[in-house]
């Protein structure tokens, strides 16, 4: 008899676990296309225009080390715009637990890291920007809420906002 009741018992407890609750999923949107333009509109990203950047490197400012790399691929649009495509990699700080931004339960992070434009072989034509990512964490999205470059915001969204690769545009 006693060999019943752990049988069902283990029946009725691998039941339970097998239960699937899709609510209870975490949507993550964190993949931002980052489009560096002039005041004229001109792509300052692609190097064969005259007075674009000829390349570009980003460091975590928040990184274990002094230089602390992260990998942003450069891609390019059907029209022929290029874009910085950014996905993770820099660490992330708590920025707060509950703000007037984000109110309720849930936590804020943010990332920051230092952008180094180069236009020529000389180091002192180098340009040093800082793009600053801010997320928002709750129990059912993981998203950006806010950019801001050179502490200057641009871009941001609502919290109910859906799902979707964020598009920032910087004017320089």
């Amino acid at each position: 008899m006693m060999k019943y009741f752990w049988c069902i018992l283990v029946a009725v407890f691998a039941l339970i676990s097998c239960k699937s609750d899709d609510d209870s999923l975490q949507r993550i949107d964190q993949l931002m296309n980052i489009y560096i333009r002039n005041s004229a509109g001109q792509d300052l990203l692609n190097s064969k225009k005259t007075g674009s950047f000829t390349g570009y490197s980003v460091n975590d400012i928040f990184g274990t080390k002094d230089i602390a790399p992260i990998n942003i691929s450069l891609k390019m649009t059907t029209d022929s715009l290029f874009y910085m495509e950014y996905l993770a990699g820099a660490k992330r700080r708590r920025l707060d637990s509950i703000s007037p931004d984000n109110p309720g339960t849930g936590t804020s992070y943010y990332s920051r890291m230092k952008i180094t434009y180069t236009k020529s072989t000389n180091a002192s034509d180098n340009v040093i920007d800082t793009l600053e990512i801010q997320y928002r964490n709750t129990p059912t999205v993981f998203q950006v809420s806010k950019v801001l470059y050179n502490r200057v915001p641009v871009f941001s969204k609502e919290a109910n906002a859906p799902t979707s690769i964020n598009t920032v545009t910087v004017t320089k």
